[in-house]
């Protein structure tokens, strides 16, 4: 009994279900994965599905009977065609393959190579195909002699294209190895059973139940393949937020330790400038209270600073964006630590001043979407790691530049550092802004309703005077607004002379 059902299962897939079944699973893995692609917006579930589809095409002329058979009576100028959807999931079994194992960036040179193997194909079946719908219309002769030429030359491109499945590092390579293999090994069957019955003049119908069970292995690790990839970026996907919330996390103790420092060293430049009060002379108490101002102005500034930065980032984290989000969390933790450091020494020389300027620009821009053009040229004629200049001379001319002239005007944003003049005495440095300039950024604070007088000139113009008192040449900052010289011209033109100081 169990032979004859074994029998019955072998001899006849189309009359005893094995064919409808087949379809049907096959119809179900289409209609599955095209969903899948609309909600994971990958490619790859789009090509699965197509792969699926035609293959479900290219076995539904084998229908005799029933709803399935009575519904390709209508669309017989589709099903006619089974060669036709057998070339065409074979090129779609490429494609999925190349983007199931991300081949085109682990090994993008094997990619480029087999994509143009894959078009020259796909080439061969369009004019084959043009050539049978405009000048002859003999199915038999053109069409299936074509396809012999289409087996070869796709078996070849199959064999070419299992050398970057072994190369390529991911354990999702074994589902499709293994699916591929076992395929071909009972599609190879499969053609001998037929070529074996069709010598000895019986049906070939038993040939595809060997086929169909290949059909079957192959999709089913297709689909566990396509769900572990699913897995695997799932589990990358928390991890990269885990690393976020630790690093936000570690922002947010930096930013508390900053804020008290500052406070202790306000606290403490308090006291230091009451006594002077008492034991200095008047020019000593200047220069102390120059120093307080300063760090007034950085206690104000950086907690303001620290939370625009992390709101702009955090818009990265809610995006999906980790990678971005991590990048810049660390250039951010980089740019406070260079704060907090520029709060224990006064001075600091022209590179760490430059190198603390770029890391500030860039996160400012991060709310400017990268618009910002920022470029710092003249270097060559100093070595910028001798030259000491008072610590962070620069950003509030640059803070500024971007908030005040760049960002009213909203578009091509243009900001640049520039030296000079270098002399025995003097280092002559420029910043320079395409923005809307003095007259129209002065117009704009006067309609603000909460107007914010902005000190850090004088602060950097008093800071500049203590520095250079030491020295024969007095330190010097100028405001040129451009169009003045040029009507055609806009922005400001911040001109600042600094004695030179070298490292001891």
């Amino acid at each position: 009994m169990v032979r004859s059902y074994l029998e019955y299962f072998y001899c006849c897939p189309f009359e005893n279900g094995f064919l409808v079944f087949t379809l049907g699973a096959l119809f179900i893995l289409t209609v599955y994965h095209f969903i899948l692609f609309f909600q994971q917006k990958d490619k790859t579930y789009l090509l699965y599905s197509g792969y699926t589809f035609f293959i479900f095409l290219s076995q539904f002329n084998r229908m005799k009977e029933g709803f399935l058979y009575e519904l390709g009576g209508h669309i017989s100028w589709i099903v006619d065609y089974p060669m036709i959807h057998t070339e065409i999931y074979y090129i779609l079994y490429v494609l999925f393959a190349l983007s199931f194992l991300n081949i085109k960036e682990k090994l993008p040179k094997w990619h480029k190579g087999i994509m143009i193997g894959l078009w020259v194909i796909i080439s061969y079946c369009v004019l084959l195909f043009l050539y049978y719908v405009l000048v002859d219309h003999r199915i038999f002769e053109v069409l299936l002699g074509g396809y012999y030429v289409f087996t070869i030359l796709i078996s070849i491109l199959g064999l070419v294209v299992y050398i970057p499945f072994f190369k390529v590092d991911t354990p999702l390579k074994y589902y499709m190895i293994i699916g591929s293999f076992l395929l071909i090994a009972f599609s190879v069957a499969a053609l001998a059973i037929h070529q074996n019955l069709f010598k000895q003049g019986l049906s070939v119908e038993p040939s595809y139940g060997f086929l169909y069970v290949g059909f079957w292995l192959e999709n089913i690790l297709f689909s566990l393949g396509l769900g572990q990839k699913q897995k695997l970026i799932l589990e990358e996907r928390n991890q990269s937020q885990e690393k976020l919330i630790d690093q936000l996390q570690e922002n947010e103790r930096l930013r508390i330790e900053v804020q008290k420092q500052l406070e202790e060293s306000f606290k403490s430049m308090e006291l230091a400038a009451k006594a002077e009060r008492i034991n200095s002379i008047q020019a000593s108490y200047d220069k102390e209270l120059a120093e307080l101002k300063l760090l007034a102005l950085r206690s104000q500034m950086n907690p303001h600073f620290i939370f625009n930065s992390l709101n702009s980032i955090k818009s990265y984290i809610i995006e999906n964006e980790a990678e971005e989000a991590v990048y810049y969390l660390n250039k951010f933790a980089k740019l406070i630590r260079k704060f907090l450091a520029s709060t224990r020494e006064k001075e600091s020389t022209l590179q760490e001043e430059l190198d603390t300027m770029k890391l500030y620009v860039n996160i400012e821009n991060l709310r400017f979407d990268q618009q910002i053009r920022f470029s710092i040229s003249g270097l060559e004629k100093v070595d910028p790691g001798k030259i000491l200049i008072p610590s962070l001379l620069l950003q509030p001319f640059l803070e500024n530049a971007i908030w005040h002239g760049l960002s009213p005007s909203k578009k091509d944003m243009k900001l640049q550092i520039s030296l000079l003049n270098l002399s025995e005495e003097v280092l002559t440095l420029e910043i320079v802004d395409n923005g809307i300039g003095l007259p129209a950024s002065d117009q704009n604070q006067k309609k603000k309703l909460h107007k914010s007088e902005s000190v850090g000139i004088s602060l950097s113009q008093e800071r500049l005077k203590h520095f250079s008192q030491n020295y024969t040449r007095e330190g010097e900052i100028k405001l040129v607004d451009l169009k003045e010289a040029d009507p055609s011209e806009s922005g400001v033109q911040v001109i600042i002379n600094i004695p030179i100081k070298l490292r001891e």
